[in-house]
C-alpha cells in the first residue's frame, strides 16, 4: 500500500527534470548573415514599427557588440555565438580550410560519413562532426533530453553549426532539388511536416516571378544609383538593376541559387521557422525549448551587390517584414512572457574596396596569385625546395615532411616565410606559430588572430590585410566588383545584438559586449551548466532585473 502511495505522489509532481517556470518556454536565436549594425538606422525610416523597430525600442539593445578573433566568416560567427568561445576552441576557423591529412579543401560542415535525408545529392552529406566543443543548444539537450532544439537556414552551416551535436531537427536547403534536407547524422528520415512543407514547391514558384522594389524605387536615397560599377550581373542580365525577372534569368530551368539572392528566400525560410513552431509544438509545455533561425540572403546578395545598393536596401526593408511576422507568430502562439528572443549577426562587411579607391578612402586588392608564386620561388631559392603546401584564408600551410627530410627547423622557414610576407604593402600584419605559442606579439591584432587559430586547421602562418583591402586571386574587371568579409576591422567585427521577450528590459546598452557573451547570458536565463568550452562573460544589464 505505502509503494502504490509512493507512486501516486511521484505521478502527481511536476517532472523533476523539467526546468521551472523562471526560464522562458522558448529561445528564439536569429542570425543575420551579413549584417552591418548601422542598417538598423540607415533604414530605419522604412521599417515598420514591428520589426526591428520593435525589437530597438523595446527590448535590450547591445550597440557595442563585436567579435573578437579573426576571420569573420559564416561558419566560425555561427560557432562561436552557440559555443560561447571563439575558433582557437571550437575549432571552425573558416567556412572552408586546407586539410592537410587529404591535401583538399573541406567544407566546415563536410561529413563523408553520412548520407542525406531528403536528398540523393552531395549537399546532404553534413554535420557537426568538425565543432570540437558543446553549443548552449547541445547543453540544453544534455542537461533536459525532453527539451527540443530546432535549427534552420538556407546555407548548411548556418543551421548545423547553431543545432549542435544533439539538434532534433537540422534543415538547411538542397540547391539540387530546391528542398529543405537534413543528414542521417540527426535523422533516418524527413518528418511528415517537413516533407509536406517541401511538396509545396515554393522555390520553384518563385523562379516565375519577378523581384521588384517593395516602394518606389526614387524613394531609396539610403542606398547609391541603382545602375552601379560597382555590383556584380546576375546571369544573362545586361546590368545590375531592378527589376530582376527570374523566369527571364533563369532561362527556364531551376537556378535555385537565383531563388536564394531574393527576398524570396527570406520568406520561404520564415515560413518554415513557423511551421516548426507549430508541428514540433515548440514553447508548449514546461520544458524550454530551442528555434535557431539564419537568414542567409542578406549575404548571399551582399556579396554581389555591396552595403551601399538599391537590392541591399530592400532585401533589409522586405526582412524587417519577415521578422515582424515572426514576432507576431510568436506572441501569438508562445505568448510574450514566455519566450526570448536574441537576434544577430555572424559579420559585417566591408564596402567594395574598388568604391574605396575611386573616392580616394584606404582600400584595395590583394592579388594573390602574382604575389605567391613569387613567394613559393623565394622559398626555393632559400631553402631548396618548396615548403608551401597551400595558401587560404590568409593562411599559408606549411610542407613539415618536406621540412623534416631536409631538416629544416620549422620556426627558421616561418620567419622567413613572414618576412617576405611583411613586404607585401597590402599587408597590417603578419604571425606565426612560434607567436602564439610563444606569446611573443602581444597586440589587439595578436590576440584577435590568436583567438582565430587552431593548430590543426589553421595555417603555420597567418596575416592580415590594411583596412579597406581584399585577397582576390587577379586582377579582372570582375575581380573589382562586388565584396566580402573576414578581417578584424570594425566594418566586419562590429554586428547587431538585440534581445526581446521574457524579463527583458527596455534599454540601450553602450559599453563593449563580445559576441562569445550571448550564450554566456543564455546559461543565466536557461539556468545551465556553461557549455564545455564557453569563455563569454554574461551580459548583466540582461540578467539583472
Amino acid at each position: 500500500m505505502k509503494n502504490i502511495l509512493f507512486i501516486i505522489f511521484l505521478i502527481s509532481i511536476p517532472n523533476v527534470f523539467a526546468q521551472t517556470k523562471q526560464q522562458p518556454k522558448l529561445v528564439v536565436g536569429i542570425v543575420i548573415d551579413q549584417m552591418c549594425y548601422e542598417y538598423l538606422y540607415r533604414y530605419q525610416q522604412k521599417f515598420s514599427d514591428k520589426g526591428f523597430v520593435k525589437l530597438m525600442t523595446k527590448g535590450t539593445h547591445c550597440r557595442n557588440t563585436q567579435y573578437n578573433y579573426v576571420p569573420t566568416f559564416t561558419g566560425p560567427g555561427h560557432a562561436s555565438i552557440y559555443t560561447g568561445t571563439t575558433p582557437s576552441n571550437h575549432g571552425i576557423v573558416a567556412n572552408d580550410w586546407y586539410d592537410r591529412n587529404t591535401g583538399k579543401s573541406i567544407n566546415c560542415v563536410d561529413d563523408s560519413t553520412v548520407i542525406g535525408i531528403g536528398t540523393d545529392s552531395e549537399e546532404g552529406k553534413c554535420s557537426p562532426i568538425n565543432l570540437k566543443s558543446n553549443t548552449i543548444t547541445d547543453q540544453l539537450r544534455l542537461t533536459y533530453p525532453d527539451a527540443k532544439v530546432i535549427s534552420m537556414s538556407i546555407k548548411d552551416r548556418g543551421a548545423i553549426l547553431p543545432g549542435g551535436h544533439l539538434s532534433n531537427g537540422s534543415y538547411w536547403f538542397d540547391y539540387s532539388q530546391g528542398k529543405f534536407v537534413t543528414s542521417s547524422f540527426y535523422k533516418q528520415q524527413l518528418p511528415f511536416w517537413v516533407q509536406s512543407f517541401n511538396d509545396k514547391n515554393y522555390p520553384k514558384n518563385c523562379l516565375t516571378k519577378t523581384w521588384n522594389t517593395y516602394y518606389d524605387i526614387s524613394t531609396y536615397q539610403e542606398s547609391g544609383p541603382d545602375n552601379s560599377i560597382y555590383e556584380e550581373l546576375v546571369s544573362n542580365k545586361k546590368t545590375p538593376t531592378f527589376p530582376y525577372n527570374l523566369n527571364e534569368l533563369s532561362a527556364g530551368k531551376n537556378s535555385y541559387d537565383l531563388f536564394t539572392f531574393t527576398p524570396f528566400a527570406n520568406t520561404y525560410l520564415t515560413d518554415f521557422a513557423i511551421e516548426s513552431i507549430y508541428n514540433e509544438m515548440l514553447g508548449q509545455d514546461s520544458q524550454s525549448d530551442f528555434l535557431c533561425i539564419s537568414y542567409s540572403t542578406p549575404d548571399i546578395s551582399g556579396h554581389m551587390f555591396g552595403p551601399y545598393s538599391v537590392e541591399l536596401e530592400d532585401i533589409y526593408i522586405r526582412l524587417d517584414l519577415e521578422i515582424a511576422r515572426l514576432i507576431a507568430e510568436l506572441e501569438k502562439k508562445i505568448g510574450k512572457d514566455n519566450f526570448v528572443l536574441f537576434l544577430t549577426a555572424d559579420h559585417a562587411v566591408v564596402p567594395v574596396p574598388q568604391y574605396l579607391v575611386d573616392h580616394k578612402l584606404p582600400g584595395g586588392y590583394l592579388y594573390k596569385e602574382p604575389k605567391m608564386l613569387e613567394l613559393i620561388d623565394q622559398v626555393k631559392e632559400h631553402f631548396g625546395a618548396d615548403l608551401i603546401l597551400n595558401s587560404m584564408n590568409n593562411n599559408i600551410y606549411l610542407d613539415q615532411e618536406t621540412m623534416a627530410s631536409l631538416s629544416i627547423d620549422s620556426k627558421i622557414a616561418e620567419k622567413f616565410i613572414a618576412g617576405e610576407l611583411r613586404k607585401w604593402e597590402e599587408v597590417k600584419a603578419v604571425f606565426t606559430t612560434d607567436d602564439f605559442m610563444s606569446n611573443s606579439n602581444g597586440s589587439n591584432w595578436s590576440d584577435m588572430v590568436r583567438l582565430g587559430f587552431h593548430s590543426k586547421e589553421s595555417g603555420e602562418i597567418i596575416y592580415i590585410l590594411e583596412p579597406g583591402y581584399l585577397p582576390k586571386s587577379k586582377d579582372t574587371d570582375e575581380s573589382r566588383k562586388g565584396t566580402s568579409h573576414g578581417s578584424a576591422f570594425n566594418y566586419d567585427s562590429h554586428v547587431p545584438l538585440i534581445w526581446y521577450g521574457k524579463n527583458i528590459k527596455r534599454q540601450d546598452v553602450f559599453r563593449k559586449v563580445n559576441i562569445i557573451d550571448i550564450t554566456a547570458t543564455l546559461t543565466h536565463i536557461l539556468n545551465l551548466q556553461k557549455p564545455n568550452a564557453t569563455t563569454g562573460e554574461p551580459i548583466l544589464e540582461i540578467l539583472n532585473k
